[in-house]
């Protein structure tokens, strides 16, 4: 009998043994940082010459400088990562765990982290109330000489129609007082070429555009906001992109329009653990002069 007794308690004791061992919804730990080596380096990424966020990103910040001449000299990281697009920096940042880089706010998904600067939260309503200093504005740029066609969807774009799409897309609006838009009998086609943070708000607008009128035709070309202003000087495309302010040589040969109002967000990997960067700290990693995490880190 104490036989029995005995092998029934090594029973139980093995069974809960193995059920104390086995993983089960509260005992499995969940997922931490507590992998992320803040010693490792900080991985820069930016984007190319010529890119209206890069533009935007290096006056704003201060990483573009003045030489003792008085020129204007981009002091970005030698060692940066340069990427073509806001997309091949998202993908950038999301297979490094030790990146940063930065991008148009409204092309935010949740396939990285966007961190606040100087304790503020990137969002629309804080570059709206201005809290967010990090935030440019989007223009489209045209010759004299625009078509109708290309007035009309100008006219579209900053309606109230065109700036519900600007809202939905998540920038902000270039203003609350608004007209509606009174469509016109339009026909035929237009090209808009430039910048690839300007590109998404752009094809939606042009796709409401299109909808309204079924014999007009928008291409959206991306081909950064330099490359942009360009075609637009030149004639190859009716309205140009850019995702900074147009220069002064640009404005000698193009009106334009601000559409909306874009933050820029400083984005890192989901895994990384900081989330909020002085904007001091921003320009120190983008110069070169930190170069660790944990430069960063508390």
């Amino acid at each position: 009998m104490k036989k029995i007794i005995s092998l029934s308690l090594m029973v139980v004791m093995a069974i809960s043994f193995i059920v104390g061992c086995s993983p089960t919804e509260n005992s499995v730990r969940p997922k931490t940082s507590e992998a992320f080596d803040s010693s490792k380096t900080i991985n820069v990424v930016s984007r190319e010459d010529g890119s209206g966020t890069r533009g935007a990103f290096v006056e704003i910040v201060g990483v573009l400088e003045k030489d003792p001449e008085g020129n204007e000299v981009d002091r970005t990281y030698d060692e940066a990562i340069i990427q073509n697009g806001t997309n091949a920096v998202m993908t950038t940042i999301q297979g490094d765990k030790y990146s940063i880089g930065y991008i148009s706010l409204g092309s935010l998904n949740d396939t990285v982290k966007a961190v606040s600067i100087n304790g503020v939260k990137a969002t629309s309503d804080n570059v709206q109330n201005n809290s967010y200093k990090i935030a440019r504005p989007f223009n489209v740029a045209f010759q004299d000489n625009l078509s109708p066609l290309g007035k009309d969807f100008l006219n579209f774009i900053l309606s109230s129609e065109g700036q519900k799409i600007v809202a939905e897309e998540g920038y902000v609006q270039v203003s609350t007082e608004l007209s509606e838009y009174n469509k016109s009998n339009q026909k035929g086609n237009l090209v808009v070429a430039g910048s690839t943070s300007v590109s998404p708000v752009m094809e939606k607008l042009a796709e409401a555009y299109q909808g309204l009128h079924s014999d007009v035709s928008i291409e959206i070309q991306s081909t950064g906001s330099s490359a942009g202003m360009q075609s637009a000087i030149e004639g190859s495309a009716d309205i140009g992109m850019a995702s900074r302010e147009l220069k002064d040589s640009e404005k000698e040969k193009l009106s334009y329009e601000v559409i909306s109002i874009d933050g820029i967000a400083v984005i890192v990997n989901n895994e990384n653990i900081v989330e909020d960067i002085s904007l001091d700290s921003v320009k120190s990693i983008y110069t070169g002069e930190i170069t660790t995490w944990n430069e960063i880190i508390e």
